[in-house]
């Protein structure tokens, strides 16, 4: 995740919208009971630190499957495994 990207997601004054979302009360009242036990002020913050994990995870998959794509485009075009180590290692010790 980019560096700008991350700083946003962590501002807390980030504008927020209202969605409705039905969920089994049995599940709601299961994660009533979690929230405070894991440091969380209500159960709605809890469900969006779920969102938030979940995301991200997929996020980070979909990244990864785009990286995979350009590192097998490069060596079919002729780029040494050399080249792209070194322009990989680059780009994550920024």
């Amino acid at each position: 995740m980019k560096i700008e990207t991350l700083k946003q997601r962590l501002d807390k004054n980030r504008p927020m919208i209202t969605v409705t979302l039905g969920i089994p009360e049995d599940v709601v009242e299961e994660l009533k009971q979690l929230a405070p036990i894991l440091g969380f002020s209500g159960y709605q913050p809890l469900i969006r630190a779920y969102i938030g994990q979940g995301m991200r995870a997929d996020l980070e998959k979909l990244e990864n499957n785009t990286v995979n794509a350009l590192i097998a485009s490069l060596k079919r075009h002729g780029v040494s495994d050399d080249v792209i180590h070194e322009a990989l290692n680059e780009v994550v010790n920024k």
